[in-house]
């Protein structure tokens, strides 16, 4: 059989990734074997074992297909103009990462993490997003500092409190939007919701 190419390679393994999205999103992942996710992606049981060492491995690598850690959000808005509005640019992040939540392969992989995930094996949805949750901890942490510094932020909070405020502020939008998307949409509602938190956050003379 003639040897497949990187391109081959990558287009079988995606294809495996969108079947075990399917899968999982439709049975959980306990309940899901990597017969089925084979079956569902039209291959054999080896072509999964050749790009995955586990249902664990391949479960972590369809979260990182869609990860993108806050540190690249803020990196993706912070252009020249924001170096000295650490807060703009973490509120441009915020609706850019409220954007792409929409997007149906990075929902419905959350909430294959949230909904349809349980302990199992060496699979820990508690420590995976708790993980992702202290990731997102850390960047907007450093930008509140930076604010603090700069005198931008409410003389009220601390960079600290600042950063548990809005991470609940996103989390609680996010959770209460993924049980029922439909209901509102994320990024035009959940947007608004963290406009008016940060001119709740700035100082007087910056909001």
């Amino acid at each position: 059989m003639a040897r497949r190419t990187k391109a081959e390679a990558y287009a079988t393994r995606e294809a495996l990734l969108d079947a075990a999205e399917d899968v999982f999103f439709d049975h959980g992942v306990a309940r899901t074997s990597l017969d089925q996710i084979a079956r569902h992606a039209g291959m054999t049981r080896g072509a999964v074992y050749w790009h995955f060492k586990n249902k664990a491995d391949l479960f972590h690598a369809l979260l990182e297909r869609v990860r993108m850690p806050f540190e690249e959000l803020i990196d993706e808005v912070n252009e020249p103009a924001l170096l000295d509005s650490p807060l703009e640019a973490l509120r441009l992040a915020c609706h850019r990462g409220l954007a792409r939540l929409e997007q149906p392969h990075i929902r419905r992989v959350h909430s294959i993490l949230l909904h349809r995930c349980e302990f199992f094996s060496d699979i820990n949805p508690l420590e995976m997003q708790n993980r992702l949750a202290q990731e997102c901890h850390d960047e907007m942490y450093i930008q509140f500092h930076k604010a603090c510094e700069q005198h931008l932020l409410a003389p009220s909070l601390t960079p600290e409190t600042a950063t548990r405020l809005l991470q609940s502020t996103l989390g609680g939008l996010f959770h209460d939007w993924l049980r029922e998307p439909e209901r509102f949409s994320l990024s035009r509602e959940g947007g608004a919701l963290i406009d008016t938190l940060f001119e709740l956050m700035c100082t007087p003379s910056h909001g």
